[in-house]
């Protein structure tokens, strides 16, 4: 007969082994990352703007954790889109990402999807915009529905193209307005995805990016219930600050001097297209309450980056100004503490490190990326003591949170701004021998930062270019997805547009 000891050891084992083995190995959360596209981080509601509708993202603020200053870290290109998600995707700062053809080549990089796959078994599915070329597709998603190759498109009219087993479909017809179309396969996935298995559902949304066509009860909305103009709007940019931002397809979307009335009507047609990717949003996260996935999924709602919508002169993101570098992120689910924000300096290439985390997988070596977990568990108050921000060989800004430098290297030009009285950067104090103390100080956060980058770029040229600026409108660039009523509206119905393809 077995002895009495010997069957309460076994028993205690027989007990014990499993919950030790489920320890070890708890359930990995699902991730459900939603991706704006030129959303300014003051265009929601919950945030602090009276004036835009978002009751989906408001709600989604009230249930998770906002990070109120998160950024998109510069750009090796006027289509900041591409740096944004080259960053996001690899971990990497661009100034460590290969200098030719960053966009479509990383060279060993391992992707954020392809390291959720092979080391957490997760089923990383794509929809939207993608915008970094079919061989880092290859290397990221082997499905998706959806999929949008290029950069921008007329929201109401272009081409998508399904991803199975790893090879692209045919284009075929999208068959809606964007936000909508990829809402709708978002809703199609979290119904039909089962529960054997996590998943990473990556829906990268067109929305506001341009053409600023909102459908039109959405435009029309604000219209009739005008938002103020930004608090910096002025006319034009008053210096160079880069040949090709200044000219470039994004500042050609208006006039030179930009009138109050125009961007009126641009800003409208902006938080149109904002509030009706907020009820899309609404519809993917009500599919989410109503699945078996629930309690069990993360939520990331992000932008690759902000927009000037008339704040210094500007219309793109191809500048260093808070209100174009800057946008939203908030982070929901289990275990992340609800109704509660953080002033901490982030990235959005920090969401890689940071959804590693979450999927409990191994972050590989030699990415530029902070997870922000420590921050959401109260352990840290930070993971960046400032936030640099180079833009090409042209720009350079580095901000401690109360002051921010900025430097444009190709005319030898420089701005000082005290942040903390003056967050709309409007009152340059960088020749104010009252605060040379300052700039000082900053030029030596300047210096640290490029050295901690990796930026090998100068900061001063010795033929400078000229600061001032001749506003020409023959200059303006007409690209082909702008629809019939924008071209007649804001281009006198000039026909025979120009490509300007790079968004």
């Amino acid at each position: 007969m077995m002895n009495k000891k010997l069957l309460l050891t076994l028993a205690v084992l027989f007990i014990w082994v499993p919950f030790a083995f489920s320890a070890e190995q708890p359930e990995r959360p699902n991730i459900l990352f939603l991706f704006a596209d030129d959303q300014r981080a003051d265009t929601i509601g919950a945030h602090g703007n009276p004036h835009v509708q978002t009751p989906n993202l408001d709600r989604l603020v009230s249930e998770g954790f906002s990070f109120r200053r998160n950024y998109c870290a510069g750009s090796f290109s006027g289509a900041v889109c591409v740096a944004s998600r080259a960053m996001l995707m690899t971990g990497k700062h661009w100034l460590n990402l290969p200098e030719k053809k960053p966009a479509t080549n990383w060279d060993d990089a391992t992707t954020l999807p392809s390291v959720l796959t092979s080391e957490g078994n997760y089923n990383s599915f794509i929809i939207g915009k993608w915008h970094n070329g079919s061989a880092m597709l290859d290397r990221s998603f082997a499905n998706g529905r959806s999929v949008y190759m290029g950069g921008m498109a007329n929201h109401a009219d272009f081409q998508v193209q399904d991803l199975t087993d790893g090879t692209l479909s045919p284009k075929r017809d999208a068959g809606g307005f964007s936000s909508k179309v990829f809402a709708d396969e978002a809703v199609d996935f979290i119904q039909s995805a089962g529960t054997d298995q996590p998943f990473f559902l990556y829906v990268a949304f067109m929305a506001p990016h341009d053409p600023r066509n909102p459908p039109r009860k959405y435009r029309e909305m604000y219209y009739n219930n005008r938002p103020p103009l930004p608090e910096n709007f002025l006319p034009q940019h008053p210096f160079n600050h880069a040949e090709h931002a200044i000219f470039g397809r994004d500042e050609g979307l208006a006039p030179w001097p930009r009138t109050k009335d125009v961007i009126s009507d641009q800003l409208c047609e902006y938080y149109g297209l904002i509030t009706h990717l907020d009820q899309q949003v609404g519809r993917v996260l009500k599919a989410l309450e109503k699945s078996p996935h629930a309690k069990n999924t993360i939520v990331v709602y992000t932008a690759d980056h902000g927009l000037a919508m008339g704040s210094h002169g500007l219309l793109g993101k191809q500048n260093v100004y808070e209100q174009s570098m800057r946008c939203p992120l908030i982070l929901r689910g289990p275990s992340i503490p609800q109704q509660q924000s953080s002033e901490a300096f982030t990235y959005i290439h920090d969401l890689y490190a940071t959804i590693c985390d979450f999927a409990q997988v191994k972050k590989p070596t030699g990415i530029d990326s902070e997870s922000l977990l420590p921050i959401l568990d109260g352990e840290s108050e930070s993971v960046h003591e400032t936030v640099f921000l180079p833009y090409k060989d042209n720009q350079r800004s580095v901000n401690d949170g109360q002051w921010k430098l900025h430097i444009y290297p190709q005319i030898n030009h420089r701005l000082l701004f005290h942040l903390a009285e003056d967050p709309h950067e409007m009152k340059d104090l960088a020749t104010d021998p009252a605060y040379q103390g300052e700039m000082e100080r900053m030029e030596q956060l300047m210096e640290a930062a490029r050295q901690n980058g990796n930026d090998h770029y100068p900061l001063h040229v010795e033929n400078p270019a000229p600061k001032e600026v001749e506003y020409d409108n023959s200059k303006r660039v007409l690209d082909v997805w702008q629809p019939k009523w924008i071209r007649e509206k804001y281009f006198g119905g000039r026909s025979n547009p120009d490509h300007g393809k790079k968004s």
